[in-house]
């Protein structure tokens, strides 16, 4: 929201600009309000379908138009590109770096646990079973992510090298290399489309929890939940993750632990789930299949906290508590 306010308003190039702006606290309360306005629209995770092909086609649009944009202007003078093997001073520390990368990643993905939550709001019956939908949804998804993602991951590198920061990524090198020699316009609409895409993904993650919350009030009072309490969930979980990314604001910055802890729910349980649930013949190729998948990813996990926890005692964290920026 900061860049696009500079790019707009400021001097164009949403990194230079001398205009007064306001601080991190106050971006994000901005974000919250849009939000919970968003979130205030709908009335349970079934309604916000429309908002996720939304989501998918900003996602598609500003992933594809910063990496065009920076294949297209070319390599700029000051990105560097250092070979791996020189990237990290040990063996150790590479092998560490490697798997809090697949720690970040893991946690990019960790929306799959959403995919339950998502197949129980669609009709199921024999004759039409709910996973047939549901397994053509997943195909498209992951051709949604393998076009927004490996593009931008090919062509972000090579373009911009050993540049890309770890907080601000490649929409910050994007805007640090090429915003001086790309129009106002284009600049703003990929930061609309990346706006846009935060306030549909704040919902569709935010959704399961409102229907909780909801679930929960109905249980105990015996009755519907009135549209009042409905739009105080909704508030009361806005300000909580305002209140969240002020005070510790340095959470991104531990995304490879997270994403190494919150690994089994989503590569590792499922596989123990469907095992108990189905209960297959032992020793069978299902059987096997599925034990072997789910410790693999206990292995994994064990392994990628091990390297989010190295990397966080050697290089440390800065923990700037209610200081966002």
């Amino acid at each position: 929201m900061e860049l696009l306010y500079q790019t707009m308003c400021g001097a164009g190039d949403g990194l230079t600009s001398n205009k007064k702006t306001l601080t991190g606290a106050e971006w994000f309360l901005i974000f919250t309000c849009l939000a919970i306005a968003v979130a205030l629209l709908f009335q349970n995770l079934n309604s916000v379908a429309w908002v996720s092909s939304i989501g998918a086609i900003t996602n598609v649009g500003y992933c594809t138009s910063i990496w065009v944009v920076s294949v297209t202007k070319g390599k700029p003078d000051a990105a560097p590109h250092a070979a791996p093997s020189t990237a990290a001073s040990s063996e150790t520390d590479r092998i560490c770096s490697i798997l809090t990368a697949l720690g970040i990643i893991a946690l990019a993905f960790k929306g799959h646990n959403l995919v339950l939550e998502i197949q129980g709001t669609m009709p199921s019956n024999p004759k039409h079973p709910s996973h047939e939908p549901m397994w053509r949804g997943v195909k498209l998804s992951y051709l949604l992510i393998f076009v927004c993602l490996f593009p931008l991951a090919i062509g972000g590198y090579w373009a911009f090298g050993d540049t890309i920061d770890a907080s601000g990524g490649m929409l910050k090198a994007f805007a640090k290399f090429h915003a001086h020699n790309t129009s106002k316009l284009v600049m703003g609409l990929i930061y609309l489309l990346v706006l846009i895409s935060c306030l549909c993904s704040f919902q569709i993650y935010a959704m399961p929890v409102f229907d909780n919350m909801e679930f929960i009030y109905i249980i105990k009072k015996k009755r519907r939940c009135p549209r009042w309490v409905r739009s105080g969930f909704r508030v009361f979980f806005g300000g909580f993750t305002f209140f969240i990314a002020v005070a510790l604001p340095f959470l991104g910055s531990l995304g490879a632990l997270f994403g190494g802890i919150a690994l089994p729910l989503t590569y590792a349980y499922p596989c123990f789930m469907w095992t108990a649930i189905k209960k297959p013949c032992p020793n069978t190729a299902m059987w096997w299949s599925n034990l072997c998948l789910g410790w693999s990813g206990i292995g994994l996990a064990v392994l990628l906290v091990f390297a989010a926890v190295w990397n966080l005692v050697k290089y440390g964290i800065d923990a700037n508590f209610f200081n966002p920026w």
